[in-house]
């Protein structure tokens, strides 16, 4: 292929995108690890080994002239998906791409990106901005709730400005936000859960717990409860599991042991310790577990799972004490629960996951979520609208 696939100029400013190294590309990651916007683990170049009927391109950008000319300013896996029939692809920048968003010109990286999609055989384009959007702490949360609330009726909230800034300028390029206002048609959770650990000691995060977060991490101390961090022999008995909890708790997340044992695969090749696996035993059974995900600075609760049976020993409550002092350990400035529902109705079902969370006094993030862009073209618009079409039959 050809060093130079696209470029765009800005002023006097001109920007190189081509395709890069796995090596080149991790180490731009690395070099990003501590700043705000650290990039997240769906970005980095082992997560394209793990979705099946995908096609991964690992690119980068950067100035061609001035005093930084040649060095990279932003990555992006891109996931290639082939629309039926035809020799044309769905592009999926899954929580990216990795750029710099508080720019004051998204066109300088943000055209030649489009452009080599354009021709590589896109037709259309999805991409998940980094900055977040609006926060709430659990005191605010938990006084918001109530028949028909949801998050986004509270209003004691903290809005990011880069964030409002960054939804401003797509709107302004033609770019759509998915799903409307809560992210209903968002690949990934547009509401996550997050817990602060910079700056503080695990004395700090035990009292920072709620009264019946600290009784249920005693309980399960006192009956005897034994996490442990497991490996691949442990992800059969986490499947079964995660079979029984979507069963318990009314969702469906459609993944199968292999996708689980494929993500484990290649997380851990490409980093070890990348993705753990914590498990929860009680008197010899594994009674809970839950995965790990670990990315510089920032660590992901990313799946939990649970037994129907003896939870009354609370062995989740002690799994993700364990995590969150390892996350602690490592570093981590946030523990990422990954995501909840925006429903603060207590007869609503899926309240029953954030209360659980807001035990940790952590907050609600809404992020900008994923936007959709079809690619220049009337072909590309028509088939554009087709693939929405297959997608929402699927």
């Amino acid at each position: 292929m050809s060093a130079l696939l696209a470029t765009a100029s800005c002023g006097r400013q001109e920007t190189w995108l081509e395709p890069v190294s796995a090596e080149v590309y991790r180490a731009f990651l690395a070099s990003r690890a501590g700043i705000a916007l650290a990039p997240g683990f769906l970005q980095c170049p082992s997560w394209a080994a793990v979705k099946e009927g995908w096609h991964g391109q690992l690119l980068g950008w950067g100035p061609r002239t001035g005093p930084t000319a040649g060095e990279l300013t932003g990555v992006a896996l891109v996931l290639l998906r082939q629309f039926p029939g035809t020799n044309k692809y769905f592009a999926y920048l899954p929580e990216g791409p990795v750029a710099d968003w508080a720019g004051a010109d998204l066109d300088s990286w943000l055209t030649p990106l489009l452009r080599h999609l354009r021709a590589a055989g896109a037709f259309a384009v999805r991409i998940g901005p980094s900055p977040d959007y609006r926060r709430w702490d659990a005191a605010g949360i938990k006084a918001g709730t109530g028949p028909g609330r949801r998050v986004t009726d509270v209003l004691n909230c903290e809005v990011d400005p880069l964030g409002a800034a960054v939804a401003e300028r797509l709107r302004a390029r033609g770019w759509r936000r998915c799903g409307g206002d809560e992210g209903d048609g968002d690949a990934q959770p547009r509401f996550v859960f997050r817990v602060p650990l910079a700056g503080r000691t695990v004395d700090d995060l035990w009292s920072g717990l709620s009264q019946e977060w600290r009784r249920n991490i005693r309980r399960a101390r006192k009956s005897g409860v034994e996490v442990t961090v497991g490996g691949a022999a442990e992800l059969l008995e986490f499947y079964k599991l995660l079979c029984i909890t979507e069963e318990r708790d009314g969702f469906r997340l459609g993944r199968s042991l292999a996708y689980y044992e494929r993500q484990y695969a290649a997380l851990n090749a490409e980093e070890p310790g990348r993705m753990r696996l914590y498990v929860a035993r009680h008197q010899g059974e594994i009674l809970a577990a839950h995965t790990m995900v670990t990315v510089g600075r920032r660590v992901w609760y990313q799946t939990g799972a649970s037994a129907d049976h003896r939870r009354e020993v609370r062995p989740s409550n002690a799994l993700q004490w364990r995590m969150i002092r390892d996350a602690h350990a490592l570093g981590a400035e946030v523990y990422d629960m990954r995501g909840v529902s925006p429903a603060l109705d207590p007869a609503d079902r899926a309240f029953g996951l954030l209360r659980w969370k807001l035990g940790t006094k952590g907050r609600v993030v809404e992020t900008l979520g994923e936007w959709e862009a079809p690619l220049e073209g009337t072909a590309n618009h028509t088939l554009y609208r087709a693939f929405k079409m297959y997608l929402a039959r699927r």
